[in-house]
């Protein structure tokens, strides 16, 4: 993208937040709620708080990315910790488990946002989102969450451009869903199962693979990593090494995904299942 057009980006995105008088921002560590909390603190000042939730769903590697975030944006951040394992519609693992995991979010953002005196609760989501299938943009319609990014018509694309732009170290990072979108829909979640499958996936970390995930089926653990790095995973060696650490996590069987990582994996070939609060028509996706 031409760096004229990421100015434009940036310049729409500025004039949403200057109409704003104070707002809590919901920062996941994330490319798009890093963009938004970069620009609100530097449009507002001191009137702009992030906020992220530390939780047994959140992958190590999300936690120290909203640290790092955080402090070279260097605005005021909370951190507040929650479990969404305690409401049992999101332990159950439903189709739509990520309306009632925003909905914890906004719960608490809505809270702290009255307890600061901010004037409003601001979430990273981008205009390419509005057609995919979402359900926690239900429970941020519900709670009056804004979305500055839609507001100012900044497509995924457009706020990795800005991003660069402004030197941010997120712009290029890949998505990061919650652990629980390594267990298929309907198997149950909980603690101890999240903690296995972070626990793995920063294990392979630490052997410099990069966008990754490990799918938890009962027992078996599903490794995915991208197509050019499949030879490397499969050495010999490494393959043994890597199954003996997963199995020393918990993970009776082990496997390789030979289609190598895909975004959604989970979904394939799923029907559409009963809906509930947070659905739609569209097909289910998790990242």
């Amino acid at each position: 993208m031409p760096a004229s057009d990421a100015s434009a980006a940036l310049a729409r995105l500025r004039a949403v937040l200057a109409g704003v008088d104070s707002a809590l921002v919901a920062f996941s560590g994330g490319t798009d709620s890093t963009l938004v909390f970069r620009v609100a603190h530097d449009v507002l000042g001191d009137r702009c708080v992030g906020l992220t939730t530390r939780s047994p769903s959140t992958p190590a590697h999300d936690r120290r990315a909203a640290a790092e975030g955080a402090a070279t944006i260097g605005a005021r951040h909370l951190w507040i910790d929650t479990n969404e394992l305690d409401d049992p519609r999101y332990a159950a693992n439903p189709v739509n488990r990520c309306f009632f995991c925003k909905t914890n979010l906004f719960v608490i953002c809505e809270r702290e946002r009255r307890r600061l005196g901010l004037a409003v609760v601001m979430d990273g989501a981008n205009l390419d989102d509005l057609s995919d299938y979402r359900p926690g943009l239900e429970a941020a319609t519900r709670h009056a969450v804004r979305h500055p990014l839609v507001e100012a018509s900044l497509t995924k694309a457009e706020v990795r451009a800005v991003s660069r732009e402004l030197g941010l170290a997120s712009w290029d990072r890949p998505a990061s869903p919650c652990l629980s979108s390594r267990v298929p829909y309907g198997t149950p979640i909980d603690a101890a199962l999240l903690a296995r499958i972070d626990a793995a996936e920063e294990y392979l970390r630490t052997l410099g693979f990069g966008e990754l995930r490990v799918r938890a089926h009962g027992a078996l653990a599903r490794i995915e990593v991208c197509l050019d790095e499949l030879p490397r995973l499969l050495d010999e060696a490494r393959s043994a090494a890597v199954t003996d650490r997963l199995r020393a996590l918990g993970f009776a069987e082990v496997t390789v995904d030979p289609r190598g990582f895909r975004s959604g994996s989970l979904n394939e070939g799923l029907a559409q299942t009963t809906r509930g609060p947070g659905d739609d028509s569209r097909a289910p996706r998790v990242r």
